[in-house]
C-alpha cells in the first residue's frame, strides 16, 4: 500500500524533482503531508479528496501519509495535486502499480476533478528532462508548452476520471491545442531610421548592442534619449535556440506563459521609476520571485528617468551588473536568479531637465539630483553620452535592419573568438583575461595608457574603455584594436550627468 510518483516544484526560476510517496495503512482516517510543504501544498488534501470523489472514484477511509522528498527542499504551489491523487489511486490498487514507471506527473486539481495548469510548466518539464525523465503527464492547457522541451513525450490530462481510464488503457489519450499564434511585436512599429540626427548617440547605441555594454544617455527633454534607447530592441539579433529556451523558461516560471513557441526576440524590459528593490532585483516575502533584471536576462533593461528611481533600488543593481546573477538569501531558502542583461538608461542633467546654461535650478538642487546616481553605479556604465537636440531638418540615419546586420556580424566574431570561454560578449571579458583576449599593440596601447592617465580612470573604467574599443573594432571588421578605436571608446565615456 505504498506508491511513489515523480513530480517537480519550482524554486526560483528552476524546477526541482520531487518524489511524492503515498502510504495508505489501516487506522483512523487521517491525511498527513510531510516534507516542508507550504500552505498550498498542505491544502491539497481537501482538493484531492473532493476531486477523487467527484470523479466517481473511491477515496480510502484509512490513514494516508504523503511524503515529499527530498525533505530539505521547500515545496510550493498546487502543482503536486495530481501526483498525490494518482499516488493514492496506485496505493489503493485503483491503478496498476507499474502504470507510472518512468513518468512524471504535474498539475493542480479542481474540486470537480478538472486538471488545471500550473505556472512554470516549461521550467518544470525542462528540469525533469535533465534528470532523465522521458514521459510526463501534464494538464491539457499546458501540454503545448511542455512539448517545447525536446526529448520528452507529453501526455495531456483534462480530468482525473478520464486520466484514470487513459492510464488503464480503457480510453485514448486526448490531443491538446497548440500554443496561440504570436502577437505582432511592438518593436515592429518603431525603427532606428526614424531617428533624425544624433550620429554620436546612434554610434553608442550600436556599440552597446554589439558588445553587450551598459549605456547611459543624458540630456534635456526632447533630445531623443528615450526614442533612441527604445530602438535598441530593434537592432539586437534574435537569440540562438539555447538562449531562446532559457528566456522562455524564465518567463514561464515568472507566470508569463509563452505565446507562439520559444522566444523569438531578446527581452526588453522597461519598468516604471517607482519600482521597488524586490521588483528590480527579485525577492519579496515568502517564496522569492524573479525581478526585472532576471526577466531581462539575455536582453536589455531600460530605465527611463534614471534620476527618479529610488537610490537604494539603483544601488541594488551594482552587484548584478558585475556578477550577472542575483543571489537571494532568506531564512528558509537561498535562490540564485540569472541576470545576464545590459542596462540602458536615460536621465536629465538636473531636476528641471534643461541643464546649464538654460537651467533655473539652484546649485543645491543640482547637487542633490546628482547624488541620486552614485559614483559606483555611474562607473559601471561602459558608454555615457550627452545627447543634444538635433538640428531642425537633420537627416535620418540607417534603418534598424541595416544596423542589425552589422551587430549580428559582430556577435558572430565574438562567438568565434570566445568559443572556448565561459563568456561570449566583449562586455563580459574578465579583467584578468583582457591582456590575452583584447591585446593592444603600438599606438593603441599608448593611446589607452594616455587616456587612463589624462582622464584618471579607475581600474574598472580603464577596462571598460578597452572592451568598448574591442567592440568598435569588431563593428569595423578588423582583427586588431587601433588607436582610433581606443580614442572613440574614451570619447563615448563622457562625464555625465
Amino acid at each position: 500500500m505504498l506508491a511513489s510518483v515523480v513530480s517537480a516544484t519550482l524554486l526560483g526560476v528552476e524546477g526541482h524533482l520531487v518524489t511524492v510517496e503515498v502510504h495508505v495503512s489501516p487506522g483512523l482516517p487521517s491525511y498527513t503531508v510531510v516534507g516542508l510543504p507550504d500552505t498550498a501544498v498542505r491544502e491539497s488534501r481537501e482538493r484531492v479528496r473532493a476531486a477523487v470523489l467527484s470523479s466517481g472514484l473511491v477515496f480510502p477511509q484509512h490513514r494516508i501519509t504523503v511524503n515529499l522528498a527530498p525533505g530539505a527542499v521547500r515545496k510550493h504551489g498546487a502543482g503536486l495535486d495530481l501526483a498525490v491523487a494518482l499516488g493514492i489511486l496506485v496505493a489503493t490498487d485503483a491503478l496498476p502499480a507499474d502504470v507510472l514507471e518512468g513518468t512524471a506527473v504535474l498539475g493542480e486539481l479542481g474540486l470537480d476533478g478538472t486538471v488545471r495548469g500550473v505556472p512554470g510548466m516549461l521550467a518544470l518539464v525542462d528540469s525533469l528532462a535533465r534528470r532523465g525523465v522521458e514521459r510526463v503527464i501534464v494538464p491539457a492547457s499546458d501540454a503545448a508548452e511542455a512539448a517545447l522541451v525536446h526529448g520528452v513525450h507529453v501526455r495531456a490530462a483534462e480530468h482525473l476520471g478520464a486520466l484514470r481510464d487513459c492510464c488503464k488503457g480503457e480510453a485514448p489519450w486526448p490531443d491538446w491545442d497548440p500554443l496561440p499564434a504570436p502577437r505582432p511585436d511592438e518593436d515592429d512599429d518603431v525603427d532606428l531610421g526614424e531617428v533624425r540626427g544624433l550620429p554620436w548617440a546612434r554610434r553608442a547605441l550600436e556599440a552597446a548592442a554589439a558588445g553587450g555594454h551598459h549605456l547611459l544617455f543624458s540630456g534635456p527633454p526632447g533630445a531623443g534619449k528615450t526614442m533612441l534607447a527604445r530602438r535598441l530592441a530593434t537592432i539586437l539579433p534574435a537569440p540562438d535556440p539555447a538562449e531562446a529556451l532559457e528566456v522562455t523558461r524564465i518567463h514561464s516560471a515568472a507566470g508569463h506563459a509563452p505565446v507562439g513557441g520559444l522566444a523569438r526576440r531578446r527581452p526588453f524590459r522597461a519598468p516604471h521609476h517607482t519600482a521597488s528593490v524586490p521588483a528590480l532585483v527579485g525577492g519579496g516575502s515568502g517564496r522569492p520571485t524573479p525581478g526585472e533584471v532576471t526577466l531581462a536576462h539575455r536582453g536589455a533593461l531600460f530605465l527611463d528617468e534614471l534620476g527618479e528611481f529610488h537610490p537604494g533600488a539603483l544601488d541594488a543593481l551594482r552587484q548584478p551588473l558585475e556578477e550577472r546573477a542575483v543571489r537571494i538569501a532568506r531564512q528558509a531558502v537561498s535562490v540564485t536568479f540569472p541576470a545576464d542583461f545590459q542596462l540602458v538608461a536615460c536621465t536629465n542633467p538636473c531636476p528641471c531637465g534643461l541643464g546649464p546654461p538654460w537651467c533655473g535650478c539652484s546649485e543645491l538642487q543640482r547637487a542633490r539630483y546628482r547624488r541620486r546616481l552614485s559614483a559606483p553605479l555611474l562607473d559601471r556604465f561602459d558608454l555615457r553620452v550627452a545627447v543634444r537636440p538635433p538640428e531642425p531638418g537633420a537627416p535620418t540615419g540607417e534603418s534598424s535592419a541595416v544596423v542589425r546586420e552589422r551587430v549580428a556580424a559582430a556577435f558572430a566574431r565574438q562567438a568565434d573568438r570566445y568559443r572556448h570561454r565561459a563568456w561570449c560578449r566583449n562586455a563580459h571579458v574578465p579583467a584578468g583575461a583582457l591582456s590575452e583576449m583584447v591585446p593592444l599593440h603600438g599606438d593603441a596601447a599608448e593611446a589607452w595608457l594616455t587616456e587612463c592617465d589624462v582622464r584618471r580612470l579607475t581600474g574598472r573604467g580603464a577596462a571598460r574603455v578597452r572592451r568598448v574599443a574591442r567592440t568598435l573594432a569588431d563593428l569595423d571588421d578588423v582583427a586588431e584594436v587601433a588607436a582610433a578605436h581606443v580614442a572613440l571608446a574614451s570619447m563615448l565615456r563622457e562625464d555625465v550627468p
